[in-house]
């Protein structure tokens, strides 16, 4: 059995094995998002209405957040 002490070791081992250093690039890619709005159909997905509206409102969040960013973005530059 593991100790207190040498677990916590350990885990601060891991967590430093994991991290890494981001670079700017790293803070500004929109894959994940765009891969949201833009992904093919999958068959094996329900499709109910309840599903449809949830992401749909989603989508939209996510278009009114990015609009407000890049309006404060805007405003902070000019």
């Amino acid at each position: 059995m593991i100790g207190g002490s040498n677990l916590m070791v350990i885990f601060h081992e891991n967590i430093m094995e994991t991290k890494k250093k981001n670079s700017f690039k790293d803070y500004f890619k929109v894959g994940e998002v765009l891969g949201y709005f833009f992904r093919k159909k999958d068959p094996s997905r329900p499709k109910n209405f309840s599903l449809k509206v949830m992401h749909g409102v989603n989508k939209l969040s996510i278009i009114i957040f990015l609009l407000a960013v890049i309006y404060l973005i805007v405003k902070r530059l000019f």
